[in-house]
């Protein structure tokens, strides 16, 4: 089912080192929907990786409007400010931003006045470039003025020289500035020097690192609020410097409130762009075009989030997620070694091989309300896998969206353009758009006419089999630089929220897990990431992708999946000792959890039994679970135990 070859995001842990296309993309049209005022979106350049080349055509291939230079990349590029202000007109990208101007304020006279002649020059540049507001940070220098007066008539000064020239100074408190470190106390030197050519900038992450309350900016004239640059992050009990430097995220990724910060600046007036100053190591080393439309559905995001907090802002929001109400099916890219073993445990597990696809050789295994597809197929409708590589992977998830159309038309809106399909003759139209890691997603309906009818039946039926009645869950290892992105695509793109993240000792590292879902919990999948890997020492199965499949009772399936010789992994006898040690379980279902195998888990809701079959192929597995009462979590205690049981049965069983 998977879609045949065409524009893709690139694989992140195959191209994001690897050489693109250095075609400058064409000047954008205008976008509909924007906020009356503010809404025009801008990007720092700061945010991505490459030359100030590489940076204004991604910003200009994501759609954003404008661009605040940060002077480290001018001071690096060949071109001349006015070559760049060029370039980045001819992409249809205003310049809104110079920064930053550092350490303007000085209790040293000599050096406050060798601090202006420093500022001039930089009003040269801007004059070049054509852009009109620069920057200027709090003081972090040990010279830095700590008396309000003085302070204010020094930025006094530095305005009156930037208003004679037409530009304005926009003060920002870093958040570890030496005496100005907070919002509140940047808004008071700007009171006080009064001057028209002075007002704020205002960053999330300096406001909320904090924990500034944005409800006081409703004391700041709008006309005052002179730029807006937006940073989520995660919550990181840390110095606030290196918290800022390398681990800020773009919004919708971290647990700041933007939405309640953009419409507490909003609320004042403002009528600046919304603009993105993101410092995150993984950004700065990332393909800048991936990043750049990560960086623009965090906007779309965020908008939609303000046009539903108050309609009064203007601003068009995207088609709404449809509903999600489960999954269609879930696909396996297999090969010719993988694939005839993964039909022959897709059996041991009571699956039937029910149909078959009418122009591809794709096989539909059905149990219960469970669909597994096996896909021979690569992403090229020509190309069959290598018949011996004994590869293995979720290449896509179909999910049962109430409006597939209008699931593909917010797809599209959030920077998730639909992947091109040939459709063979009586063959269903099916939308389908990639996850940063490349899984594809279909948006399907699963009726008689829909995409079931693109198989013919083998003339099997599917009967009880083990007791299987659906999908509860697919987990999917991400390469590290995508997980973050990944949370975002899912809650962008499909409406699921992100629950908190989880970290793990495992025996290869610490793996970070979060997962995503809908409010009915229908369709959940549990995203993961190793925190680091680094040289030649891996796990035994690097990053591993599963399908747990749900029911009602599985110790009885368990023993039917024994009896059928299902590669159940065997675990070892002091796991099961520590849950008899840590549980209060009943004397029958510990003799269970050691005969079978099965894992348990629990939380102040209820509990999870848990089994996982051997690898299939290079990277999947399958899972078989039951949730007792209102447990919610997806077992991820037990991983390590599972990761150590797989890497042991991989040295110890020849490949298959």
């Amino acid at each position: 089912m998977s879609t045949e070859e065409g524009p893709r995001l690139p694989h992140p842990s195959r191209d994001r080192g690897g050489t693109r296309d250095e075609a400058a993309p064409a000047p954008r049209q205008a976008r509909a929907g924007t906020l009356q005022g503010a809404g025009r979106r801008a990007i720092a350049t700061v945010c991505l990786s490459g030359t100030l080349e590489d940076k204004i055509a991604a910003a200009a291939a994501a759609g954003f409007d404008g661009i605040e230079v940060f002077e480290p990349d001018l001071v690096a590029s060949p071109w001349s400010p006015a070559e760049l202000a060029a370039r980045c007109a001819d992409l249809g990208l205003s310049i809104d931003l110079y920064q930053p101007f550092r350490d303007l304020d000085s209790t040293d006279d000599d050096r406050f006045a060798r601090n202006l002649r420093r500022a001039e020059h930089k009003f040269d540049v801007m004059a070049q470039l054509g852009v009109d507001t620069v920057l200027v940070c709090s003081s972090v220098a040990a010279d830095a003025v700590d008396d309000a007066d003085r302070l204010a008539g020094q930025l006094a000064t530095a305005a009156a020289r930037a208003g004679e020239r037409g530009l304005r100074i926009a003060y920002e408190a870093l958040a570890w500035g030496r005496h100005v470190s907070t919002w509140e106390r940047s808004w008071d030197a700007v009171r006080r020097a009064d001057s028209p050519a002075l007002g704020l900038c205002l960053d999330s992450f300096h406001v909320l690192s904090r924990g500034g309350d944005p409800a006081g900016f409703a004391d700041v004239p709008g006309e005052k609020l002179f730029f807006l640059q937006l940073a989520d992050a995660p919550r990181l009990a840390m110095d606030v410097l290196q918290w800022s430097r390398h681990h800020r995220l773009f919004p919708g990724q971290g647990a700041f409130d933007l939405p309640g910060f953009v419409a507490a600046v909003l609320a004042t007036g403002y009528a600046g762009p919304l603009s993105l100053e993101v410092f995150n190591d993984v950004y700065r080393q990332a393909d800048p075009a991936r990043t750049a439309v990560d960086a623009m559905r965090s906007l779309q995001w965020l908008e939609e989030a303000l046009a539903l907090r108050d309609p009064a802002t203007g601003l068009v929001p995207p088609p709404a997620a449809p509903a999600l109400s489960g999954w269609s099916f879930t696909e396996l890219g297999v090969d010719g070694v993988s694939g005839p073993r993964a039909a022959e445990v897709l059996a041991a597990l009571g699956f039937t091989h029910t149909g078959q696809h009418r122009s591809k050789p794709v096989q539909l295994w059905e149990q219960g309300r469970a669909r597994v597809l096996l896909n021979a197929y690569t992403n090229r409708a020509d190309v069959l896998r290598p018949a011996a590589s004994g590869v293995a992977s979720v290449a896509a998830l179909g999910l049962e969206s109430a409006d597939p159309a209008r699931s593909a038309a917010r797809a599209e809106a959030m920077s998730a353009p639909v992947l091109p399909r040939t459709r063979g003759a009586a063959e269903a139209e099916l939308s389908a758009v990639a996850a940063p890691d490349g899984t594809q997603v279909f948006f399907t309906r699963t009726v008689p006419d829909g995409w079931p009818a693109d198989f013919l039946p083998t003339g099997q039926q599917a009967g009880p089999g083990a007791g299987i009645t659906g999908v509860d869950h697919v987990g999917l290892t991400q390469p590290f630089d995508s997980f973050d992105e990944a949370g975002l695509f899912y809650r962008a793109v499909l409406g699921l929220e992100a629950q908190e993240v989880i970290e793990t000792a495992a025996p290869f590292g610490l793996v970070r897990t979060r997962a995503v879902t809908d409010p009915d919990r229908s369709v959940r999948l549990a995203l993961s990431a190793a925190t680091l890997r680094r040289g030649g020492w891996a796990p035994g199965v690097p990053e591993p992708q599963y399908v747990a499949l749900a029911t009602d009772d599985l110790v009885a399936t368990a023993r039917v999946l024994r009896d059928a010789g299902a590669p159940v992994l065997p675990l070892p006898a002091n796991y099961a000792d520590d849950l008899e040690a840590r549980f209060d379980l009943p004397a029958d279902v510990l003799a269970a959890i050691r005969e079978h195998g099965l894992m348990y888990e629990e939380d102040g809701a209820g509990g999870y039994l848990h089994l996982a079959t051997e690898v299939l192929g290079d990277r999947v597995f399958f899972e078989v679970v039951q949730r007792l009462g209102g447990y919610d979590g997806y077992g991820t205690a037990d991983a390590p135990v599972r990761m150590a049981a797989h890497r042991r049965r991989r040295q110890q069983a020849a490949p298959r």
